[in-house]
């Protein structure tokens, strides 16, 4: 009976830890907006509310676990997405056409006749502010006024940016301000980052201008009651002023849109995304009910929610100019590297070997010109660049891509003719996608249908982009595992088809290196497709022209050796079968070569660091101990082994116009099929605030 009861108990302790969570617990920093919460409960059972004092114990809350989701601004979603918190944002408010997921932060003042001033007279004003560490009310018009060199302050070394801010403003209201300063003085009530201070969030911002405490109120563009628009203008940039209605026009800056954050957890994730899409019967984005208060739970303004792509984290949805606004304001500031070294980063363990080499062969003058970054993927490593703790890679045209959706540019391109290295206009190097198949296998374009395919890897330019473009225009189908059967397109799902032929690192079972987009899986680059193909894990190989030659008739490595070129042909589209040599008539497309991508503001850097560095360990340079275009430890790594030399791009080229009318086509025509966009790509696109205002 005992072992029974036992075996009973043991049962239902394992339904309790298995089970998820039943109800998504919401954390609420105020009375009213914990009535709220509780009002949403009734008539949705599947939530539950937890009132804590302000927005950072609800952050911390959540971290532990004893809450599961708020709603925060842009400023706060930094702070939740710091590592001691490591929060990330799921769930975007909509504010319809005005600006979607977006909006602009705006200097309001009252509408006058005598006393009008421009913004760059704000110094001695009255000024009301959302809350310290908010976006429209502290990170965005204080970032703006001091890059305006209106504020003066020379860091955070100095003194903190709000005894600068304090000393700019005769007076302010900035809920969250040490109590007793100047910051806190136009302040009605406790001067707290939460509703108990009636001049906090928007709409107490709005009113501590209304009531005359300030002159000046840093909002966001729908904060004005559209019966009140007339009395207010807004402070353009240029010092002129502007009506309400032309925040377009006349703004600080555009913010992404208040965003749910939770912790890094996709089951929890999705519960909040269902029961949140699920209530009926309760308005979500209004705060009618709750007199004097507003943007309870979510911004009054908000019309819908909108779902966050995968692994979108802070930086991803702030975007880098908004963090590096947001950056420049705080007091745990990172201070800017003493060294003056490029970081080079490199994807996986052979590529950060010789990274390693080439780091400790680029010391000079007691410097190193070369330091090393790493990262398990492309994409991980062009995070690493977008975020600053890595300056460069060189990458496929598809690659490029991506990077340029997410703010980098090409800065220098590979060259595969030495006969172009130093010649002045040289022509940019370009190489064919090619289709490649064993001689007598019967396997032609138009029977490709229902065979196995063989990827240099997802998203890369003649593995993926381009074939996979052309066999989209064919069957008008997302879904390409209908197509190929099976293959190694490294990148992919793991439990997608498309990895199923992939061949690992070789080493032990549960090799985690299978279908990795890096060195360490086997059929990984152009030559690891090659190598797929040689060793019939597929039917078809999607690879560069020069690759069959490269590796086959002794030359290569040593699965290569027995490899002859004559056995393999190019199959394309209208065409039987024709030697691998006739690329120039039998190709997919000609597309453009790898280049090294990198952040705007970093061009200059890592071009004249370049340059010096093929000077030296280039074909011809002047010191053999580093070879920069030559693999030991296996092809390809950091650059194309084919590589002669490295040629600028000139500055100010974006990726559109390197890429080329028609590889952008092929682009544009693979991205009706949304699955094709990385997630990186999907969170660099996601909303227009990440582009350049």
């Amino acid at each position: 009976m005992k072992t029974l009861l036992l075996v009973a108990l043991l049962g239902c302790l394992a339904a309790v830890f298995a089970a998820p969570a039943e109800k998504v617990k919401w954390c609420t920093k105020s009375d009213q907006e914990f009535r709220k919460c509780t009002d949403l409960t009734a008539a949705s059972p599947a939530f539950s509310c937890v009132k804590k004092e302000n927005t950072i114990d609800c952050i911390i809350a959540i971290k532990a676990g004893e809450a599961d989701a708020i709603t925060l601004d842009g400023g706060d979603i930094y702070t939740a997405g710091l590592n001691n918190y490591d929060l990330q944002p799921i769930i975007a408010e909509d504010y319809g056409t005005t600006s979607e997921t977006c909006y602009y932060a705006v200097a309001v003042v009252k509408k006058t006749t005598d006393n009008r001033f421009g913004i760059r007279d704000l110094a001695g004003k009255k000024s009301c502010h959302t809350g310290l560490g908010k976006s429209a009310g502290w990170n965005i018009p204080i970032g703006t006024l001091l890059s305006m060199g209106l504020i003066q302050w020379s860091g955070t070394d100095d003194s903190p940016v709000e005894e600068a801010v304090s000393n700019f403003f005769l007076a302010s209201c900035a809920p969250g301000a040490t109590r007793g300063s100047k910051l806190c003085e136009l302040c009605k009530g406790d001067c707290s980052r939460s509703h108990k201070e009636p001049y906090y969030d928007y709409d107490g911002a709005f009113q501590c201008l209304v009531e005359d405490a300030g002159q000046v109120a840093f909002v966001k563009h729908l904060t004005v009651p559209e019966s009140e628009k007339a009395n207010y203008e807004l402070l353009c940039k240029d010092n002129t002023r502007a009506p309400i209605d032309s925040y377009k026009t006349c703004h600080l800056a555009r913010a992404p849109a208040h965003a749910v954050v939770t912790r890094k957890d996709p089951q929890l994730a999705d519960l909040i995304w269902t029961s949140l899409t699920s209530v009926q019967g309760f308005n979500l984005f209004s705060s009618e009910a709750y007199p004097t208060a507003k943007n309870l739970m979510f911004k009054d303004s908000t019309e819908k929610l909108v779902r966050l792509p995968a692994n979108t984290d802070s930086f991803l949805y702030l975007g880098a100019e908004y963090m590096s606004i947001v950056r420049s304001l705080k007091k745990d500031q990172t201070p800017a590297a003493s060294s003056s070294a490029i970081k080079w980063c490199a994807v996986g363990h052979a590529e950060t070997a010789k990274c390693d080499t080439w780091s400790i062969n680029s010391v000079g003058d007691d410097a190193t010109a070369i330091e090393c970054q790493n990262a398990p993927t492309v994409e991980e490593c062009l995070k690493k660049i977008m975020r600053k703790e890595a300056d460069a890679m060189a990458v496929d045209g598809g690659q490029v891509y991506t990077a340029g959706k997410c703010g980098l540019v090409p800065a220098m391109v590979e060259q595969y003719d030495a006969t172009q290295c130093g010649v002045a206009d040289a022509k940019a190097s370009s190489y064919f996608a090619v289709a490649v198949v064993k001689k007598g296998a019967g396997v032609t374009w138009e029977t490709l249908r229902g065979k196995r395919s063989c990827h240099t890897g997802i998203g890369r330019t003649a593995g993926w982009n381009i074939p996979m473009g052309q066999i989209h225009k064919i069957t008008q189908d997302c879904d390409f595992t209908k197509f190929f059967s099976s293959g190694c397109a490294p990148g992919a799902d793991p439990t997608s088809p498309f990895c199923t032929q992939c061949a690992g690192s070789g080493k032990a079972v549960g090799d985690e290196s299978k279908c990795k987009a890096s060195a360490d899986e086997q059929y990984y680059g152009y030559a690891g497709a090659f190598r797929c193909l040689v060793e019939d894990a597929g039917d078809v190989a999607f690879i560069k022209h020069t690759i069959v030659p490269e590796n086959s008739d002794g030359n290569g490595p040593a699965w290569a050796s027995a490899v002859r070129s004559e056995e393999y042909e190019l199959i394309c589209p209208g065409k039987a079968g024709v030697p691998i040599s006739e690329y120039e008539s039998c190709n997919l497309a000609l597309v453009p070569a790898h280049a090294v991508v990198t952040r705007p503001e970093s061009y200059n850097d890592v071009v004249r660091t370049l340059q010096d560095q093929q000077a030296k360990f280039g074909p011809g340079g002047s010191d053999s101990t580093f070879s920069l275009f030559q693999s030991d430890g296996g092809k390809n790594l950091l650059f194309k082994d084919s590589t002669k030399c490295l040629q600028e791009i000139p500055a100010g080229t974006s990726f559109e116009q390197f890429l080329g009318p028609q590889y952008m086509t092929a682009m544009t025509s693979l991205r009706v099929c949304s699955d094709t966009a990385s997630d990186l790509e999907k969170s660099c696109t996601f909303h227009s605030c990440q582009q350049k205002n």
